[in-house]
């Protein structure tokens, strides 16, 4: 087995511009937007979208920039079209128990009819009563009912009065009370000393006339009271009468303009009768006052204002269902909230103080949320989880138990809520999800998984060009050329390192365009070249690279040590790949190894001063476990040997080094030198097969860079896995660099292959029967190995070496 020599064609996918089929994005605009790579996820959507039944909430699930949100409200919106619209919500008072406003749902636009009806009927009923409480026939009839009774209660007066007199008593009324006065002999009213001056007998006979007068002005009273109630209770009739037919042609007018369902139309009818009632039993606020006039008109407001209809959904002018995007969802703004104002140290509130949420605004109909928002608050959280739970929004106000202030309480009828749910959130919170929270995951049963990367076929690339076009047009950008979107397709198979897959994650395609549009009118072009992308990415590279450019000039400057010529024993340069988050970027980094005689076995130093990850030390771990294996015939081995990344001061993690330890290790064990220009990724197994790893195109391009910048002399390159092959996606540079043969990527698929690479020399693989051949490497290791047994015997039994000696 031989390692492979990439040729520049190996390096990279090109993509023509002439089989992209078009000469400008501008020929694509009218083309539909498709789900670029993600029909999975887009035929999940629409059965989530479409379907009924409860607990079929929607999960998305995938990378920021994957386009979930703007797909999935894209679909949305499509299927809502679909949608019938769905009723409006109001609140109204509830005469029966004013704390515990009552629900109605009506057919769209019909709440707010309903609410200028009602409107209307307050200003009808305050212009009409009045009036026909002062016209002719209210008069004439109320006269009558009062001439009635004053005649029969003159009649009874009457009699009083001559009862009084025959006793020597003066009466008259004085403020609605009846009072009465002694007379003397002539007629005149007497004094109180006048009184007590009258003879003995006179006075008890006075005395006995007041008892009795006072009784018969008791009878009077008993008598006549009941005559003034049913003179009050005809005029109530008689204003009742001539109001309530006003009050019914007004109520069934609405009822009339107004389309409700039997069920709510039960309801609106019961609320109506208690209108007609209410209004009914304080007609007396309606007519003008003499006395207090100021608090009968704030009475009357306080009556009318229970009238009012508080219409918290207002579906009218909507067409099909609706779909609300909440981005901010506290609760007030996702589940509704009652608003309070201060009155006399006390909060108060009422029926018209009830405002509706996102998830009341979405009934029949559809809201996105995403997770991380929700999970912020655990008060939301909960509250959501009892909802998909029962369907039923209980609108309240949680902070009122925290005020410092007393607060009318107000429980608004809990009401039905049919509201398809679209979570957003990453792979890791829908799992997290599931495990923690079983019972609320189970109400999203469709989950809707974006990909971040597909395969790449003309297809895709014809999407990716309709989408570029979408972009500009909705930017309002410069369209792009052929050659400019076959090189934006380019860095797409780039972001992922796939030669076979392109980038699902259009965000950064968009970026892209957006930038290198920038750059196309700076120059004044009219449409975006690809050298405009070339400039927009080396932009890009230019804002965030100072890390790697400090990297570069400390190894120039001979800080970093790094042999880029020569042939070294035990020491190789390994290849890193450094993440910032918002850039990567490769690095050498040397890595040497020590062997000795021993019984320890392999040493990882980084990982004895803690300075590895667990996958690192894994790595490590396999990697004593091959070299026990290649041995095994020499168990049990008699080594001790160290490996350590040179000048590493951060921290080491991943298992692609583990390859260039493997080649130090035999290195030191050989005494066979290796070759300084060559560097070395690619991760190893127990059977010594070279397996793939991440971040192959930056750290290929990092060590090329270095050795530029010292010289290209033909001897150096890379050493990377077979299985990395399709994963290159490097720079034109360094292509034409390997096609001038100044720079080498050579593959391998088992480790041998790299250490006769390397060294050389022949690994010496396969064993044969009596061990490895003398001249090759694992030879010459294993003849090391036999030295460091005798060794390590003549130390534990010295008199055998004396014996040996004589």
């Amino acid at each position: 087995m031989v390692t492979s020599t990439l040729t520049p064609g190996d390096l990279r996918v090109t993509i023509a511009a002439e089989s992209l089929g078009f000469s400008s994005t501008a020929e694509l605009v009218q083309q539909p937007l498709p789900w670029i790579g993600q029909a999975r996820a887009q035929t999940a959507a629409r059965f989530g979208l479409g379907m009924a039944q409860a607990d079929y909430n929607l999960f998305v699930l995938g990378e920021v920039g994957s386009g979930r949100s703007s797909l999935l409200q894209q679909l949305m919106v499509e299927v809502a079209a679909g949608k019938p619209v769905p009723p409006d919500l109001c609140y109204l008072h509830n005469f029966d128990a004013p704390d515990k406003p009552c629900a109605l749902r009506l057919p769209a636009g019909q709440g707010r009819l309903l609410r200028q009806l009602m409107t209307q009927l307050c200003k009808t009923l305050q212009k009409e009563i009045p009036l026909r409480l002062n016209g002719p026939d209210f008069k004439a009839e109320s006269a009558h009912i009062e001439k009635i009774y004053k005649l029969e209660e003159a009649k009874a007066y009457a009699d009083l009065d001559a009862f009084a007199e025959a006793r020597s008593f003066a009466l008259y009324r004085e403020n609605g009370h009846l009072v009465f006065t002694l007379l003397g002999e002539k007629g005149n009213a007497l004094t109180e000393s006048e009184a007590r001056s009258l003879p003995k007998e006179r006075r008890a006979r006075i005395d006995q006339s007041e008892q009795e007068l006072r009784e018969e002005i008791t009878r009077f009273l008993d008598k006549t009271r009941p005559m003034m109630q049913v003179m009050n209770e005809g005029l109530t009739a008689l204003r009742r009468q001539l109001v309530k037919p006003l009050l019914e042609r007004a109520l069934l007018e609405n009822l009339v303009a107004l389309k409700v369902p039997v069920k709510d139309a039960v309801k609106l009818d019961a609320y109506l009768a208690q209108v007609i009632t209410d209004v009914l039993d304080n007609l007396d606020l309606f007519r003008p006052s003499d006395e207090d006039e100021e608090l009968r008109i704030e009475e009357l407001a306080t009556l009318l204002s229970r009238y009012r209809v508080n219409l918290l959904v207002d579906n009218e002018g909507l067409k099909g269902a609706p779909v609300l995007i909440e981005n901010n969802p506290s609760f007030h703004a996702l589940f509704g909230s009652i608003e309070y104002q201060p009155e006399e140290d006390v909060l108060v509130t009422d029926f018209s103080h009830i405002r509706a949420g996102s998830l009341l605004k979405a009934h029949g109909g559809f809201l996105m949320l995403h997770v991380r928002d929700l999970l912020a608050d655990e008060l939301v959280w909960e509250k959501l989880r009892r909802f998909t739970r029962s369907g039923r929004l209980q609108i309240e106000e949680p902070s009122q138990m925290f005020t410092p202030m007393a607060a009318v309480s107000l429980a608004p009828e809990a009401v039905d809520v049919d509201v398809k749910i679209v979570l957003i959130g990453s792979t890791e919170q829908y799992y997290e999800l599931q495990e923690a929270d079983p019972e609320f995951a189970r109400r999203f049963r469709v989950k809707v998984d974006f990909a971040e990367s597909f395969l790449a076929n003309a297809q895709t690339y014809e999407a990716s060009a309709v989408f570029v076009a979408h972009t500009a047009e909705r930017l309002g950008l410069p369209h792009f050329s052929a050659q400019a979107v076959a090189r934006l397709l380019e860095d797409s198979h780039r972001e992922v390192d796939d030669q076979l897959r392109q980038s699902a994650i259009f965000a950064h395609t968009e970026a892209l365009v957006m930038e290198s549009a920038t750059v196309c009118r700076m120059r004044s072009g009219a449409s975006v070249e690809a050298a405009d992308i070339e400039t927009a990415l080396q932009a890009r590279k230019l804002r965030h690279d100072y890390p790697d450019q400090r990297m570069q000039e400390a190894i120039a400057e001979g800080e970093w040590l790094i042999s880029l010529q020569g042939e070294k024993i035990g020491q190789l340069n390994g290849l890193s790949q450094i993440d910032l988050g918002d850039y990567r970027f490769g690095l050498p980094v040397r890595v040497t190894a020590r062997t000795f005689a021993g019984n320890e076995g392999l040493l990882n130093i980084e990982r004895e001063v803690e300075m590895s990850g667990p996958i690192h030390d894994k790595g490590v771990l396999i990697l004593h476990s091959y070299l026990s294996a290649l041995f095994a015939h020499m168990a049990p081995l008699a080594l001790n040997a160290s490996i350590v990344f040179e000048q590493e001061y951060h921290g080491i993690e991943g298992d692609s080094a583990s390859c260039a330890e493997l080649y130090v290790v035999l290195s030191s064990l050989s005494g066979l030198p290796l070759r300084q220009g060559i560097a070395v990724t690619g991760a190893v197994n127990q059977h010594g097969q070279v397996l793939p790893v991440g971040g192959v195109n930056e750290k290929i391009e990092g060590y090329f860079r270095i050795c530029e910048k010292a010289g290209l002399d033909g001897t150096q390159g890379v050493l990377i896995p077979q299985r990395n092959r399709r994963h290159l996606m490097l720079e034109r540079r360094l292509v034409d660099a390997v096609a001038q043969g100044l720079f080498h990527i050579y593959t391998a698929e088992h480790a041998s292959e790299g250490i006769a690479l390397l060294t050389g020399v022949s690994s010496g693989m396969p064993m044969g029967a009596s061990g490895y051949a003398h001249d090759s490497v694992l030879g010459h290791a294993q003849k090391t190995l036999q030295a460091y047994r005798r060794a390590c015997q003549l130390a534990d039994h010295p008199k055998l070496a004396h014996r040996r000696a004589r």
